[in-house]
């Protein structure tokens, strides 16, 4: 399984690609698709779409694997990266991928065993569990590839349990 995790954001959207099966997975490709803020937002959102089409194009996911909805103090801040998120379930939608969405805390307490992990423990963790020489760099990408990796330990368990019901 080749999973595709989003860091959503308008700014900075972070991408990292990971591939393999139950617990077992590796790093293929990370990175980021930049915004000019100078941009109107609709023109900004083009750019989001037009770089992670790419991104699908180049490395043909089987899932995406995005972080949830969250609440943030400032609503338009809220609001763009619903739209954001939005913008990656349709691109997703489109190319016949599953979906998968975590909550942060999840995420965190899922790489890190801990819900309110700070960005330098998550991007700590990714390193760890990908067998990097580094941590990946912005921390936009590497929240992304915990996402992805979140997605690995959470799919395995639904695999667990689904065989199991077969087996009744």
């Amino acid at each position: 399984m080749r999973v595709l995790g989003i860091d959503p954001g308008s700014e900075a959207l972070g991408w990292g690609v990971v591939d393999g099966s139950g617990s077992k997975y590796a790093l293929v490709d990370f990175g980021t698709v930049k915004s000019n803020t100078k941009q109107p937002f609709s023109k900004r959102l083009l750019n989001i779409y037009d770089g992670v089409a790419e991104v699908m194009a180049t490395h043909s996911p089987d899932v995406l694997s995005v972080e949830d909805t969250f609440y943030a103090v400032n609503v338009g801040v809220a609001l763009k990266l619903g739209q954001v998120r939005g913008l990656m379930l349709l691109l997703a939608e489109q190319r016949g991928l599953g979906i998968a969405e975590y909550a942060p805390r999840l995420i965190k307490q899922t790489v890190v065993g801990y819900g309110n992990a700070e960005k330098q423990q998550v991007g700590q963790m990714v390193k760890i569990l990908l067998g990097l020489k580094e941590v990946p760099k912005p921390h936009d990408a590497a929240d992304a590839l915990a996402i992805a990796i979140c997605h690995f330990h959470h799919a395995g368990v639904q695999e667990r349990i689904n065989q199991a019901a077969k087996k009744k």
